[in-house]
């Protein structure tokens, strides 16, 4: 459940529309739901204005789909993380509406119609191809969330000129997410350009002394160019998240 659609539903109260009981009955698992294995936090668009995503790494494909099932049955649009294309098969047999997008390895159903916000695009930067299954978790994650979107694909410091040749799509965009394997420095040279939030993300491509993306993480940690914030290897969906934060900050709630 949502602000938006808790704030109808006590609306619908107060003006006799739907019975006090109906309306218990549909809040009856705020905040959470109790699956036994899992504690699904139906609150939690409320408290933070976007809802619970799930992890699939770790998990079956059964207890995905039956937490997955719940989540959309809410109203709450899904979105799963991490999920390989043998699980979405599986799980895509029990939730028929799921699109599941390879790439990115990111399954999703939308129930609730995603309503464009924030202060401008998130751009999305990867260094190289090989980093784009990170970019397209954060560019999807942010798509989801209701941000405007756009990608910049292959313009790592291996030749400068690409970024160089993108500078006015860089600095009209409201925050940047800069992904970059190897030896992780296409965020400080983005950031050295433009008077936007930059969010980067280390991801494990590399050969051997990448050391699975550590190096790359370090890199980003001891940046020079002030105002970098890192996150955790590979983990576009937490940029994404962070930077849908920054992008609604000031805005109204978007609960009317």
């Amino acid at each position: 459940m949502t602000e938006a659609s808790l704030l109808k539903l006590l609306r619908s109260v107060a003006a006799g529309g739907v019975e006090p009981a109906a309306a218990l009955e549909r809040m009856r698992h705020l905040p959470f739901e109790d699956l036994g294995f899992a504690q699904i936090d139906h609150h939690r668009a409320i408290r933070r204005g976007l809802p619970e995503v799930v992890f699939g790494e770790g998990k079956s494909a059964a207890q995905i789909a039956a937490i997955g099932r719940r989540i959309a049955a809410a109203g709450t649009n899904l979105l799963i993380t991490r999920l390989d294309a043998a699980k979405a098969a599986t799980v895509r047999r029990r939730l028929r509406a799921l699109d599941y997008r390879a790439d990115a390895r990111i399954g999703m159903i939308v129930r609730e119609k995603i309503r464009p916000r924030g202060h401008g695009p998130i751009l999305i930067v990867s260094a190289g191809t090989s980093d784009v299954p990170v970019a397209e978790e954060a560019a999807l994650t942010a798509e989801l969330f209701g941000n405007p979107v756009e990608r910049l694909y292959d313009v790592g410091v291996a030749g400068l000129h690409r970024v160089a040749a993108h500078l006015a799509q860089i600095r009209r965009a409201a925050a940047l997410i800069v992904v970059a394997g190897m030896e992780g420095a296409l965020p400080s040279v983005v950031a050295g350009l433009v008077d936007r939030p930059v969010i980067a993300v280390p991801t494990s491509v590399g050969y051997g002394a990448s050391l699975g993306g550590v190096a790359a993480l370090l890199a980003m940690l001891n940046s020079c160019a002030s105002g970098v914030t890192v996150v955790n290897i590979d983990n576009g969906f937490g940029a994404a998240f962070a930077a849908t934060l920054i992008n609604r900050l000031g805005l109204p709630d978007g609960s009317e």
